[in-house]
């Protein structure tokens, strides 16, 4: 049995946390002893009983890598793991994920730990410099700080691009795609759920962020029939009410907010678009082709084009653009796609997955 620990800013409503708890679901489905550290105490998912979830802090995890606390924050962080040490053996293998833990491990003397990258980091540094000099510098400064740590990247496109870059000189690196237990996914697709709408929908999950882009969402619904709706499972549907009233769309979107299952609402819709500038490896395209759900997405870095191959291919668009992304979403609206046989879907199991993370362990 190894003893492993994910360390994570927080399990809030993002793709990065439900990945992590996919991978520590299958870790304990394996007999392992997991334990998931998240920095802050909020949790918007439904953890499994049998996986522990710790917290380092009782605030905000954006309060702990402020240069005033940062030595504190180490030292509380290596206590904690000395504490672990003693209750339940040496750590295994540590997975570190997002910006603030990714700070805090690296000024660290914790050991076995691997940095797992889950977005562009170009493309996340080319969004924080509209944000001023001091984001920029804040955001840079934490990629900086996995130079010579040993990083996964979720997609081959990522590994790609810090390879050709200057901002992470890693130690090594390599690509271990998110892990998906599919008949999960199936079994919690098929749970009734009176909310869901019976008329028919095009569905987008995630967060209500820039990087989502719900603007081109937006526009480019605008120019789809009106046969369909558009629902968004998304964490401020106030706010994203009021941007769809900038685009005349508001009577045609359902909002019903953040939802623990999204599987039976994807399932349930007519296809699901994502629209993004910037992403890792969307876990929301692969849960769509896992339950026989159409797609359309930005052909964004990095991700969709490892994801829709084959005959798919025809539903990636450049980001950006609104129109073409309309006339994507009309036009898998109308064609019957096969979905099954998605090559991508035998890349993705949770058990290989798992046991490529298992590996790290003898290294």
């Amino acid at each position: 049995m190894k003893n492993i620990i994910i360390v994570i800013d927080s399990l809030s409503g993002g793709g990065a946390e439900r990945v992590m708890i996919s991978l520590a679901t299958e870790l304990v489905k394996q007999g392992h002893r997991l334990t998931i550290l998240s920095l802050s105490n909020r949790c918007d998912y439904d953890v499994p009983a049998d996986i522990t979830v710790a917290c380092l802090f009782n605030h905000k995890a954006s309060k702990v890598d402020r240069f005033w606390l940062i030595k504190s924050s180490v030292k509380r962080l290596e206590s904690w793991f000395s504490d672990e040490r003693i209750k339940n053996g040496p750590c295994d293998l540590v997975l570190s994920n997002l910006d603030r833990s990714n700070n805090l491990l690296s000024l660290s003397n914790v050991p076995a730990v691997y940095y797992v990258v889950h977005n562009s980091v170009t493309e996340e540094l080319n969004r924080q410099k509209k944000l001023g000099p001091l984001a920029y510098w804040y955001l840079l400064k934490s990629k900086k700080n996995l130079t010579k740590k040993k990083l996964i990247s979720v997609s081959k496109g990522i590994a790609k691009e810090i390879k050709a870059g200057n901002v992470i000189v890693p130690s090594e690196i390599q690509t271990i795609y998110n892990p998906f237990d599919i008949e999960a996914i199936k079994e919690k697709a098929s749970i009734k759920n009176e909310a869901i709408p019976k008329e028919p929908y095009i569905i987008h999950v995630g967060r209500l962020a820039k990087q989502k882009r719900h603007d081109v969402l937006f526009a480019a619904f605008a120019k789809v029939s009106t046969n369909v709706n558009l629902v968004l499972l998304c964490n401020k549907p106030d706010k994203a009410l009021t941007l769809a009233k900038k685009y005349g769309i508001e009577d045609r979107i359902i909002l019903p907010g953040f939802q623990s299952n999204p599987y039976n609402w994807i399932k349930q819709a007519q296809a699901l678009i994502l629209s993004s500038d910037y992403e890792g490896l969307p876990t929301v395209l692969l849960e769509a082709i896992a339950v026989n759900t159409k797609v359309v997405s930005t052909n964004c870095p990095h991700g969709p084009n490892e994801i829709l191959t084959g005959d798919l291919a025809k539903y990636l668009v450049p980001r950006r653009k609104p129109e073409q992304l309309a006339q994507a979403i009309n036009q898998v609206l109308s064609d019957d796609v096969k979905l099954e046989d998605a090559e991508i879907l035998t890349k993705v199991s949770a058990k290989n997955i798992a046991s490529l993370y298992l590996s790290l362990t003898s290294i």
